[in-house]
Parts: C-alpha cells; sequence; structure tokens
C-alpha cells in the first residue's frame, strides 16, 4: 500500500505547477503500473469535513490515489483549518494529497502542518526571463522567431508558462501547415493565428473595457470564472493591461507614440494600438492612475477570499472601471 503524503502548491505560475503534478503522477504510475485514482474537490464548494472524510476512507479499488483541494485559501475557519492540520500530520496510507491555489500565502496553521521540501511556491516568470523562455521553446522545436515576434507572443498570451505553452505549440502547428515546413515565423502570421485561435483571457476582457463595452466585459468575465479562471490571475492580466495604457497615453499626449517608442514600452502589434488607442478614447489620461489603482484595491479583495462571491466582486470591479470613463 503506498504511504501516504501531502504537498503544497501555490503561486501563480500554471505551467511549471502542473509540471510538477504531473511528475508525482508518473512516479505513483511507475511505482504501482497503473495510473493512481484521481479525485479533486474545490475548496468552497465541497464543505470541508466532506473532503476529509473522503480522504480517511481509503480506496476499494487501487493501490494508489491522488487528491487535489484547489482553492485552499478559501479554508479560513478554525473547524476547517484544523482538521485539515489533524489529517496532515497522520495522511491516508494509500492518499498523496496536493492542496492547490494560484495565491502565494494560505492559513499558516496548514502550512506548517507540512514538511518544508512539500511547499512550493510558483512564481510567474520575471519580465526579463520571458523572451528567452520564448525562443528557447520554439528553437527546441526547429523553429525561429526574431525580437518583433516575440514580442507579439508576449503582447497577446498570459503571462504564464501554461499559456505560452499551449499557444506557442498551437503557432508551430499553424506555422508549418501555412509553410508546408519548419522555419521563421513572423510577428505577422502569431498574430493572425492568435487573433484567430486563442479563447477568452485578460486582454479580450481589457478589449471589451476599451471600447466602453460593459455587457460584453461582463460575458467575457463570466466565461473566464466559468473556465476555473481565478480573480487573481483576471486583475493580474488587465492591471498589466492598464500599466501599459498609462504608458500609451503618456506617449500620446508627448505626440511620441511612434512605433519605436511603442515598442519600447511593450506595444508592438497592431491590434494592441487599436486597443490603446480606443481605451485613451474612452478613459483618457486622467483615468489611468486610477484604473491602476482600482485592480490594485480588488487584487487585495480577490486574494482575502471571495467567500464563493467572485462573481459579483468581479462585476462590481468592471462596473467601477467602466464608471471611469470620460466617453
Amino acid at each position: 500500500m503506498a504511504k501516504g503524503e501531502s504537498f503544497l502548491f501555490l503561486g501563480p505560475e500554471l505551467g511549471e505547477k502542473q509540471d510538477a503534478i504531473e511528475k508525482i503522477r508518473g512516479e505513483l504510475t511507475k511505482k504501482y503500473g497503473i495510473p493512481p485514482e484521481e479525485t479533486s474537490f474545490y475548496a468552497g464548494d465541497t464543505p470541508s469535513a466532506n473532503i476529509i472524510s473522503f480522504l480517511l476512507n481509503g480506496s476499494l479499488f487501487s493501490e494508489a490515489r491522488l487528491v487535489f483541494v484547489k482553492n485552499v485559501e478559501l479554508l479560513k475557519k478554525k473547524d476547517e483549518t484544523a482538521s485539515l492540520v489533524s489529517y496532515l500530520k497522520n495522511p491516508a496510507d494509500d492518499t498523496t494529497l496536493i492542496l492547490v491555489s494560484d495565491v502565494t500565502g494560505i492559513d499558516r496553521t496548514v502550512v506548517d502542518a507540512l514538511p518544508k521540501d512539500a511547499k512550493h511556491i510558483f512564481w510567474e516568470l520575471y519580465e526579463s526571463k520571458r523572451p528567452e523562455w520564448v525562443r528557447s521553446y520554439f528553437r527546441r522545436e526547429g523553429f525561429f522567431v526574431d525580437e518583433d515576434a516575440v514580442n507579439t507572443i508576449l503582447e497577446l498570451v498570459e503571462n504564464n508558462t501554461d499559456a505560452l505553452r499551449r499557444e506557442c505549440s498551437r503557432l508551430m502547428l499553424f506555422a508549418e501547415k501555412e509553410n508546408g515546413t519548419k522555419g521563421t515565423i513572423s510577428a505577422a502570421e502569431i498574430e493572425k493565428s492568435l487573433s484567430h485561435t486563442r479563447s477568452e483571457s485578460a486582454f479580450t476582457l481589457f478589449s471589451a473595457l476599451a471600447a466602453g463595452n460593459l455587457s460584453k466585459s461582463i460575458e467575457i468575465m463570466n466565461t473566464l470564472l466559468a473556465a476555473q479562471e481565478t480573480p487573481v490571475a483576471i486583475i493580474a492580466g488587465l492591471s498589466w493591461c492598464f500599466k501599459r495604457f498609462r504608458d500609451y497615453c503618456e506617449l500620446a499626449a508627448r505626440g511620441a507614440a511612434s512605433d519605436f517608442e511603442l515598442k519600447k514600452v511593450g506595444i508592438t502589434t497592431a491590434k494592441s494600438r487599436r486597443d490603446y488607442a480606443d481605451a485613451e478614447h474612452t478613459f483618457g489620461l486622467a483615468a489611468a492612475d486610477k484604473c491602476i489603482a482600482l485592480c490594485a484595491e480588488y487584487d487585495l479583495a480577490a486574494r482575502s477570499g471571495g467567500g464563493g462571491l467572485e462573481n459579483i466582486l468581479l462585476n462590481l470591479y468592471l462596473y467601477k472601471l467602466w464608471s471611469l470613463r470620460v466617453h
């Protein structure tokens, strides 16, 4: 029978987090000859007593279980954390438990109940590291992307390696299909591919806000939440966009919004320039810092835990952003 283990995986970097989970899954499969029986719970959706009861009752059908408790930051009540801490000190023999959250801090008693080497925080890639990550990913597969192409990817894809890996893989399939061979991928090809294949994201949400379209913004927000995107990640994406928007407005106010100057602040694609131009018309430079301040305010609220009211919290956040428009 498998020896019980528990892990805590925190932080916004989804790709490295998924790699770590896949490593554990692979090790269990190799050890027992078959994949572990997997079950996922979402804290806040399933009562903590039910989760603990499940963990304590071993499987009748498998030698090893892999159990995920996601959004673990929502476990805050004393009875909830106490029962989890009790389990962590004496885990079920056949169970590997992975506690998952996109935030970087949870209840201290839960953290302290785990061995040091079982706790990991997966941080987003530093801004300076992202271009080389993209270039290396393409290089390993026999493709070349120039600086403009790399900037286009980084501007259109969310800042985590899971999203980058997924979109870069699609781009390589698209380029090979279009050209019949591997080789150089241009910024124009990347923008064309991503504009047709990418799903809703913080960037499409910003586009809707830039156009002053509140109903479309709410629709995109609800789509993201339904796809299990976290409020913290959504707000972080919008905050990034509004900071670039402020840079755009300052350049425009000085009459210096040339291609060269825009590229220096990370605005490289025609689509992003249209979005920032729309945002300038809708909000204006005076509202840029207010939008950024709202992002910081609601980031704090989201990290404090929405208590199952994330939809209401984020819709209010969108309404307050939209109310700052001048046109």
